[in-house]
């Protein structure tokens, strides 16, 4: 089993509620804790949307159980109208799922029976509540902040590894294709999750202004990055479904479409490993010697091939060779936009792996 931050950080801020709860005598501490649960979120930005959110909606929820006791009652179809009551309330505000059920917590918790005073044992329900949501914010704030740049260039520099290397050895037929159909189904969760990290890094806030531009502009480089490797995804795949039909191409050409994406692997590993500082800014001559990919020229070879060819199926290579024309066209934003990047911020390389 493996402990994620997330996890780490729900038990610890469990843990502050409960003895603060207890600490200070609430009359049902529990509530601190269950508050907690609905409120950590993974990034400091969320837990600060989260803490307002939770704020309102436990307010709604303890007014509308306020008024439905002192009016109606606590008879439980009262409990079920007054949670109605909230959930649609809540809902017509576009409150996320997490604060519409702390609000129908926080009405069952308020509308229980009790011989006490009823604003006292509402007042310390609700504020045990609070307490709690407060418990999650400052320890998503303070303990164990995400850093999800690291993660995400990370995982972006992992899924480009494994797309090139699966190129590689699809092109020279080469590849398992029980084992290919595996990486290619991996591979799509891999970047579902980069998607999802990217959001989450672009809810990061930053407080000083260099910073800020400094942010945007890794912003629009990591997109650029992941539309990259996305698109070599895309190649590999079209390679996958055109497997049995490669042979249909001359052999003559099969070896220049090779050398041709070797090429273009070759420069998409250069700018990933120029990315993490491992390339000096002032090439060596063996470096100069690496060749740029001529894709448009490839592309035209293959339509050139198939015009003067009578097979019917010859239409079935144009998505592998429009695939090729956008890899390119990316590759090639992707340069400018690094070159760009690294004239502004030369010492400032992406680490892979958290400190």
């Amino acid at each position: 089993m493996k402990l994620g931050a997330r996890m780490m950080k729900t038990g610890l801020a469990v843990g502050i509620a409960l003895y603060i709860g207890h600490l200070i005598g609430f009359v049902s501490p529990l509530l601190a804790a269950i508050a907690v649960v609905f409120s950590i979120q993974p990034s400091i930005y969320r837990s600060y949307q989260s803490i307002i959110e939770q704020v309102q909606g436990n307010t709604i929820g303890a007014l509308i159980a306020i008024v439905a006791v002192f009016t109606l009652g606590n008879d439980p179809f009262i409990v079920g109208f007054a949670i109605i009551l909230v959930i649609g309330l809540t809902t017509t505000l576009k409150m996320n799922e997490n604060t519409i059920a702390l609000a129908v917590v926080a009405v069952i918790a308020l509308m229980d029976s009790t011989d006490q005073t009823f604003l006292y044992f509402a007042g310390s329900r609700f504020t045990s509540m609070l307490l709690g949501i407060l418990a999650a914010f400052i320890v998503n704030l303070v303990f164990l902040p995400p850093r999800y740049e690291t993660r995400l260039f990370t995982k972006i520099d992992r899924a480009t590894n494994d797309i090139l290397q699966w190129l590689r050895v699809t092109t020279r037929n080469l590849s398992d294709e029980p084992a290919l159909k595996y990486e290619i189904t991996r591979i799509q969760d891999d970047m579902r999750w980069i998607d999802h990290t990217y959001l989450l890094y672009s809810e990061e806030r930053t407080y000083f202004k260099g910073s800020h531009f400094s942010k945007g502009r890794k912003m629009v480089l990591f997109r650029q990055l992941i539309t990259t490797t996305k698109k070599s995804f895309d190649v590999l795949k079209a390679f996958y479904r055109l497997e049995h039909k490669i042979e249909q191409i001359p052999e003559q050409f099969q070896d220049a479409v090779v050398q041709e994406l070797d090429k273009l692997v070759n420069a998409h590993e250069k700018l990933i490993l120029s990315l993490k500082g491992r390339i000096k800014n002032t090439h060596k001559q063996s470096l100069r010697r690496i060749e740029e990919p001529d894709i448009p020229l490839l592309v035209e070879r293959l339509m050139s091939v198939y015009e003067k060819s009578n097979n019917p199926d010859k239409l079935v290579f144009l998505p592998l060779a429009s695939q090729l024309m956008e890899y390119h066209y990316q590759l090639e934003r992707l340069k400018k936009l690094l070159k760009s990047y690294q004239a502004r911020h030369q010492d400032d390389f992406i680490q892979t792996s958290e400190k």
